[in-house]
């Protein structure tokens, strides 16, 4: 596929599998076909891949409920453009009473704070990728005929749920994995269009790779990171063709950088 002309090749090559994952998740009819007016559920909204869910609901005219789990990330969402954030930190959600069981009441407190950032309104769409540690949420709070779409499982695959709350209101759960060729080349056609941003946060010399690896092991990393391989340094790659767009766009395409 084309590198976007605007970008270096650190930055063009941050987006790859992330963005092509949330384009096809949230976006692509294989995933939970999002439309405008849909109220979008982001768990780590901040992270390597809610971010990039963030930007399509936002430019998809759909409304992004943000869920990030400290103040910093907080404001990068709303940085981003989102209005609708909550701050699991501040709230302190324990949607597991201990390792078995889970605690609707919790579930119930979630809720109640959703329809309070969006005047009473239910969720559409869950962009769901923690897995077992919010997967009961998600489905609970999910509106009647809504979409729960899933990938990944950070937090354990063993998922749990009240299967009451998804028969008797219609939901769905549909399962995304990665993307197909189209949805790779549509996704990557945004990123070169500057409709999309990459959101890289720090760049490693090759002979740091594995403290990049540690860093992000720990999550002591916003969006993504990148490791120089062939480049001898950064910066480089930015074709003329694409000056005026990044000239345009320089904002959000450093939005990330070194937080």
């Amino acid at each position: 596929m084309p590198k976007a002309a605007h970008l270096t090749w650190e930055e063009a090559a941050a987006p790859g599998l992330v963005n092509s994952t949330a384009y096809r998740q949230l976006v692509s009819k294989n995933g939970a076909a999002m439309k405008q007016g849909d109220t979008v559920l982001v768990w780590g909204a901040s992270g390597g891949l809610g971010s990039y869910a963030t930007q399509y609901a936002l430019n998809g005219g759909a409304i992004p409920v943000c869920v990030v789990s400290s103040p910093e990330k907080a404001e990068i969402v709303r940085r981003m453009g989102a209005e609708l954030v909550i701050d699991r930190s501040e709230q302190d959600y324990r949607f597991w009473k201990d390792e078995h069981n889970q605690d609707p009441k919790e579930w119930q407190r979630f809720g109640r704070k959703i329809r309070e950032l969006t005047g009473g309104e239910d969720i559409d769409i869950v962009f769901e990728h923690p897995g077992r540690e919010t997967f009961g949420a998600s489905v609970y709070v999910t509106k009647k005929g809504g979409t729960i779409a899933t990938c990944a499982s950070t937090s354990g695959y063993m998922h749990s749920y009240d299967n009451r709350y998804f028969w008797m209101n219609l939901k769905r759960i549909v399962g995304s994995h990665f993307a197909n060729y189209r949805e790779s080349w549509e996704a990557n056609r945004l990123i070169g269009k500057g409709v999309i941003h990459p959101t890289l946060s720090r760049t490693y010399p090759l002979e740091q790779a594995g403290q990049a690896a540690l860093d992000v092991h720990h999550n002591a990393h916003q969006g993504k990171v990148g490791v120089l391989c062939l480049a001898p340094e950064q910066g480089l790659g930015v074709e003329q063709s694409g000056s005026a767009m990044r000239a345009r766009h320089q904002a959000a395409i450093d939005r990330f950088r070194d937080v």
